[in-house]
């Protein structure tokens, strides 16, 4: 499962004199420049930044890894999660981690994970941080067929997706409120597909097709 172009990274430069990242980074007792870009407090300063619709989300993000890792799919190692933001970095989410339940532990973890690159405990790799692109990071994990879900792709049914879904395959979801995925995820995507009428969050997509594809592979 690849979270893709997700709303998740820090306060970018050209942001971090604003007012509104100023106070905000004081109050948590950080500079500017490790703080994670979040529009409930930094919507002032986000008015007009390119791509601006799709940024500044990390609570999407926190849903979404949420329904990924609390899970038997996950649990029982079937399931390998990435999230790949909108400024090219990638996350590797390790075995069996337990992530903070509370929005706002999240984001000091992930904060920590930006300035230290990974978090360990007891010499076990929890979270590592990479600069990398959606397409390298394709190559890497070796994935031989790429499904993309969007509003734009062909209708279909989480139970008909599942039932093609191999060891070696993908699941891409964007990591964002709004928008469509830009050329550079399309171009690596197999099959683009939408399940459903409706414009559907994120989290929604992913705790329905890992259902389905968990009753097909541990029950």
């Amino acid at each position: 499962m690849i979270l893709a172009e997700s709303a998740l990274e820090l306060v970018p430069k050209e942001l971090q004199r604003h007012n509104s990242v100023l106070r905000y980074s004081e109050k948590m007792g950080k500079k500017p420049s490790e703080v994670i870009l979040d529009v409930s407090w930094h919507f002032a300063a986000m008015k007009g930044i390119k791509n601006e619709i799709k940024r500044g989300r990390p609570d999407l993000v926190h849903f979404c890894l949420l329904e990924c890792c609390t899970i038997p799919l996950y649990f029982e190692k079937k399931l390998r999660v990435y999230v790949h933001t909108i400024d090219d970095k990638v996350i590797f989410i390790g075995d069996n981690v337990r992530l903070p339940k509370s929005y706002h532990r999240f984001v000091g973890l992930i904060e920590k994970l930006y300035t230290e690159k990974k978090v360990e405990r007891d010499g076990k790799k929890l979270l590592e941080i990479r600069s990398m692109t959606f397409c390298e990071l394709v190559e890497k994990i070796g994935a031989k067929k790429v499904i993309g879900f969007s509003t734009e792709g062909q209708k279909r049914t989480y139970d008909g997706i599942a039932g093609e879904i191999g060891r070696d395959s993908c699941i891409v979801i964007g990591g964002f409120s709004k928008g469509h995925f830009s050329d550079q995820i399309l171009k690596k995507i197999d099959d683009l597909v939408t399940v459903d009428r409706n414009t559907l969050e994120a989290h929604v997509v992913i705790s329905r097709i890992l259902y389905e594809c968990e009753k097909r592979i541990i029950m």
